[in-house]
């Protein structure tokens, strides 16, 4: 869950709350890795979809993303190009929860309009927190899936 806005750090003044009028779409470690296991470009496909985004990633994600990068392989390089990915996002401080709790908790919350997501179980759990999904169709499009 997000931390109040007075606690947040990604706050930006003329945004107290640090959330825009665009839909602020959360952003799980399988879509930022993406790009290298099925050939997907996440902005570009956001962008396509949606329009202009508020682009947002729970510090979870972000620790899961370096973890990952400490490995080989494939893995490891789809890592790499999902943390670098990440920086285009804002960062949302969600302690030490686990990446897949934290995304479905910002969604319960109604922290975030959409979760961007190429994990089925985790498309199972965003939708029953009665929150659209943008899940993978086919290799390289995304698509919106309703609760």
């Amino acid at each position: 869950m997000s931390e109040p806005a007075s606690e947040r750090t990604d706050v930006t003044p003329d945004d107290p709350a640090g959330r825009s009028e665009r839909p602020t779409v959360a952003l799980d470690t399988s879509v930022l890795m993406a790009p290298v296991e099925a050939n997907l470009r996440p902005f570009e496909e956001l962008d396509r979809v949606l329009g202009a985004v508020d682009p947002v990633v729970p510090s979870s994600v972000l620790r899961e993303l370096d973890r990952l990068e400490e490995g080989s392989g494939a893995a490891a390089t789809a890592a790499s190009v999902g943390r670098d990915l990440a920086a285009r996002a804002r960062r949302l401080d969600t302690g030490g929860t686990y990446a897949d709790d934290a995304l479905v908790e910002l969604a319960a919350a109604g922290d975030v309009d959409y979760v961007a997501t190429a994990d089925r179980e985790l498309v199972r759990r965003v939708l029953d927190a009665d929150t659209p999904v943008l899940c993978l169709r086919g290799r390289e499009t995304l698509t919106v899936t309703d609760p």
